[in-house]
């Protein structure tokens, strides 16, 4: 009886688990498609860098990201608060995971070479919002700008 209890509670652990997983992944790919839309258009080296970025710093499954980024480019238009991202992330990162956001978004701005004022002020509120000092967040731009330059 003791060992069924334990397998129930283990199981509904993981799933927990696993749906806070998914929605880790969906926030993040939620704010990265908004950050590359921000200037009205997303292109093949944006998608590309998102899909990267979640795979290889975020350490994402890789079909999954296929399909969630899939259904955020469909949903990009219906666009959400700023608040709806940074309130869970607030919760669930720590600051170094954080300024690798900032980072992060920085590069998927920066892969097609141009960085519109809309972009540049959605990082400085999202990084306000996430409360990443002036200082972290513009050393996440330098050094987003050394790795676009290799």
């Amino acid at each position: 009886m003791l060992k069924l209890l334990k397998n129930i509670l283990n199981s509904q652990n993981s799933k927990e688990d696993n749906n806070n997983n998914n929605k880790d992944l969906e926030l993040l790919c939620g704010l990265m498609v908004e950050a590359a839309y921000t200037d009205g258009q997303i292109d093949a080296s944006e998608l590309n860098k998102i899909k990267l970025s979640l795979i290889n710093i975020f350490s994402e499954d890789p079909n999954e990201v296929e399909l969630v980024l899939e259904k955020a480019e469909q949903n990009k238009n219906n666009s959400k608060s700023l608040h709806h991202y940074t309130s869970f992330i607030n919760k669930n990162f720590d600051d170094k995971k954080k300024i690798l956001l900032i980072e992060t978004l920085w590069e998927i701005i920066l892969s097609d070479g141009e960085v519109h004022d809309f972009e540049s002020n959605l990082i400085r509120r999202l990084a306000g919002l996430l409360y990443i000092s002036d200082v972290d967040s513009g050393n996440a731009k330098i050094r987003a700008l050394d790795k676009n330059r290799k």
